[in-house]
């Protein structure tokens, strides 16, 4: 698959979680960082998208702590919570 269906897919999953909260949280992530992202960083996250919404919710509010597998710049993006923005 080409780079721009591949990215376009996991727009699709990043926006289409199941609750308003996630979708405008993990979306707006995807939004704000996709375009900078190598190859490898858009496979974390297309794992990342595997893991429960609650969980994702929790380690980006620092409630609980994200796995091993998930710690570094990627995670410290999402914990930063600037990227959100509701619709008018």
């Amino acid at each position: 698959m080409d780079r721009t269906s591949f990215l376009k897919r996991l727009r699709f999953r990043a926006w289409h979680r199941g609750t308003r909260e996630a979708d405008l949280m993990i979306g707006g992530y995807f939004d704000r960082y996709a375009d900078s992202w190598s190859d490898q960083e858009a496979l974390w996250f297309e794992t990342f998208l595997e893991e429960q919404d609650v969980d994702i919710m929790a380690w980006a509010i620092g409630t609980a702590p994200p796995p091993e597998r998930y710690q570094g710049e990627m995670m410290r993006r999402l914990q930063i919570l600037d990227y959100i923005q509701y619709p008018e």
